[in-house]
């Protein structure tokens, strides 16, 4: 599954800068000679070879356009009106352009963009000296994606007017005075500016080509040298570097984590908190400061060959900006990911006396060291390895069942997904594909018998993408495990990478890759997870912005379609014991305090949701706060009695994630992670009960064993 990111957030995110800074030009960036070719090259790649091949004509290339201003500016705070309609009479003439190798348009139109962040910053800062009336009625409209765009300059003054005033009451409302909000708010401002200067071409092109492939079909991609780097690391869990996860704080590259087994953690000499302000290499290359570099390009001089050297001038955690420094020197070495492996939990569920494990197994994605494997290394990193390995260590623990968690599981490599479902389904076919010539493949898993043959179930939701899916629909269609949870993304289409250095035929990289949708897959049973997902068997509640977020969502997304069943065989064991799942479930949730809650949750959310307009009057916004502080408190005193033990941790403090404290961030995260889960115990029950009623129900205990192989 392709996720988006926004240049807003970018702005917005990132710690405040060191010191203050007046922009008023930003650096003209301008297309090289290789992106250009690249452009072209990809251009005549995705008009022949992609599974919904088209043209890239006037028609594609006002597509294109319309996806570039929309990932510049996607809230319509920037560009007016006018720029809106230079931007649109320049699109015909897009395509042409590309095909001629000239980057000119989308270059020129990233300096428009540049120049409106400039002018659009400097009023903001301009009017924290002025103040703000809140006593005034007036609303502001945040969610403006569905806006039109600000006619005027006047107009888009007005809209940031009310932007800072908004900024400026969440920090009001959070307690803060009138000086430390001007503080924090003109760092924020400031930030951004420096932001906008740290752009390089590379970025402006990386930009634009993912505007040009989302334009086609949503999950087609253009992958730079960054980009590419960053999809084969997270596919092989491993790197050569430090052991060191890197954040930018105040202008600094900041240790926010250390991995453990790491050479950063193992030296002993660096610790969380510590900031990176020098890097060399080898033990007497020339130190390179770093301080108001951009975090990625600090990440290449770390990263590089297993067992050189990289030399570190650190600033120590807590010290000011004249601190003493001192020098760690570390041996670079590969680092396995292990934080983003499969990982198990056993869980209890109580019934009467009886007390019953159940095994979760919590994958996030699936991986697969494709360079590994394809040189023979028999000890190669994959999801499907390390889940048969905790498998086998559950078979250990005595655990009854065996629940996959795959939430927020984006997918990653097809052959893990088959190989997945064969440790649960054993030898059979598992998914169908199509490709563009119509001719259909059924994919099989050869795995003699299933690693695990006792109940089992799976737990998705809205972020449970493509191999997933694959997984969790063979599941599904052989009556194997209940699936449980939320109706997933709905990506039914398979991605294939294209070096478009290989099909130049250069000796050395200069155009970077395509990931390419070139097949369709469809289950067993002949239909398809594109558009729809997998629809649970018992449906848990969803948070999720179903509008905003899946395969729904995308305008030209692939139809869903089907084709004719594989031949397999499957049990109606699961099918049998739905009705009386849910109806357990129903009871069980209906008395439990915490999924209650939940539920309002979810109810207050969407209210929220729906609000696109929010007040800028101090008084409404206080009783709005109010009201949620009273829903809280209200909690706590049923669970304790105590009216002073309100949890108002989630009141909003008006601060952006990198202006609060490395420590304030992290113990947020911390209990973020050890907060209840209350989808995932109550998919534990629910499996208990699968469980459970597959041995006490006549009509299911006598039915063929479900792991019986496939015809």
């Amino acid at each position: 599954m392709r996720m988006k990111y926004s240049l807003l957030c970018l702005f917005l995110a990132i710690a405040p800068s060191a010191q203050a800074l007046e922009l008023s030009a930003p650096p003209v960036l301008a297309p090289t000679e290789q992106q250009a070719q690249a452009a072209h090259l990809g251009a005549q790649f995705l008009s022949r070879f992609h599974y919904k091949p088209i043209p890239l004509d006037d028609a594609l290339a006002a597509k294109v356009v319309n996806q570039y201003i929309k990932s510049l500016d996607p809230e319509k705070f920037f560009f007016i009106q006018a720029d809106i309609d230079g931007f649109t009479a320049k699109s015909s003439q897009l395509d042409n352009a590309i095909f001629d190798e000239d980057l000119s348009i989308p270059f020129g139109i990233f300096s428009v963009y540049q120049q409106r962040v400039v002018e659009r910053l400097n009023y903001a800062r301009d009017l924290l000296a002025k103040g703000f009336d809140f006593s005034q009625k007036e609303d502001f409209a945040f969610m403006r994606d569905k806006e039109p765009w600000p006619q005027s300059e006047d107009e888009a003054k007005d809209l940031w007017r009310k932007r800072v005033k908004n900024d400026w009451l969440r920090l009001k409302l959070a307690g803060t005075d009138d000086a430390a909000i001007r503080d924090t708010l003109s760092k924020r401002y400031e930030n951004s500016l420096t932001r906008v200067s740290k752009y390089k071409s590379d970025d402006v092109f990386q930009i634009f080509m993912d505007a040009y492939t989302t334009s086609i079909e949503p999950h087609t991609d253009y992958l730079g040298a960054s980009a590419s780097s960053d999809f084969d690391i997270s596919m092989k869990l491993s790197l050569v570097g430090i052991g060191a996860v890197l954040q930018e704080r105040d202008e600094y590259t900041t240790i926010r984590e250390l991995v453990s087994g790491g050479p950063a953690q193992l030296s002993g000499k660096l610790a969380v908190g510590d900031r990176i302000v020098g890097v060399a290499q080898g033990e007497k290359g020339a130190m390179t400061e770093v301080v108001g570099t951009r975090v990625d390009d600090v990440v290449k001089l770390i990263r590089g060959t297993k067992d050189t050297i990289v030399r570190l001038d650190i600033l120590p955690a807590g010290a000011g900006p004249d601190g003493t420094h001192h020098i760690v020197s570390l041996v670079r070495d590969k680092i396995s990911l292990d934080k983003q492996a499969a990982k198990k939990t056993i869980m209890s569920v109580k019934d009467g006396d009886a007390t019953r494990k159940v095994g979760v197994i919590t994958l996030p994605a699936f991986y697969e060291d494709f360079d590994a494997r394809r040189k023979g290394d028999k000890n190669y990193r994959s999801a499907s390895r390390d889940v048969a390995a905790l498998l086998a260590e559950l078979k250990k623990d005595k655990v009854d069942s065996v629940l996959m968690d795959l939430r927020n599981n984006g997918g990653g490599s097809l052959a893990e997904a088959i190989d997945l479902t064969g440790l649960f389904v054993g030898k059979g076919p598992i998914v169908q594909e199509r490709n563009a010539s119509g001719a259909v493949n059924v994919e099989s898993d050869d795995l003699p018998k299933p690693a695990w043959t006792g109940p089992m179930a799976v737990l998705i939701n809205r972020g449970s993408a493509s191999a997933s899916e694959i997984f969790a629909a063979a599941i599904q269609d052989y009556g194997r495990g209940a699936i449980i949870g939320e109706p997933s993304f709905g990506k039914g289409t398979v991605q294939s990478m294209v070096s478009l250095d290989a099909v130049a035929h250069n000796d050395k990289p200069k155009y970077g890759d395509l990931k390419m949708t070139v097949a369709q897959f469809f289950r067993v049973n002949g239909g398809t997870t594109q558009l729809r997902g997998v629809t649970p068997d018992v449906s848990l509640p969803t948070a999720t912005d179903t509008e905003a977020f899946g395969e729904s969502s995308y305008d030209n997304a692939l139809p869903w379609s089907q084709v004719k069943p594989a031949n397999y065989v499957a049990s109606d064991k699961i099918k049998d014991v739905v009705a009386q799942l849910q109806s357990r479930h129903d009871a069980r949730v209906d008395k439990d305090v915490d999924y209650q809650r939940f539920l309002e949750d979810i109810a207050e959310l969407n209210t929220q949701r729906k609000k696109r307009v929010i007040s800028l009057n101090e008084t409404d916004r206080r009783n709005e706060l109010n009201t949620q502080a009273a829903r809280l408190k209200s909690r706590d005193k049923i669970d304790d009695g105590d009216d002073d033990a309100a949890d108002l941790n989630t009141q909003d403090d008006g601060l952006l994630a990198n202006e609060r404290s490395l420590t304030a961030d992290l113990a947020a995260e911390k209990a973020r992670k050890s907060a209840k889960d209350v989808l995932l115990n109550e998919a534990v029950h629910i499996l208990d009960d699968q469980a459970d009623l597959l041995k006490t129900n006549p009509k299911v205990a006598a039915q063929k064993p479900v792991d019986a192989a496939p015809k």
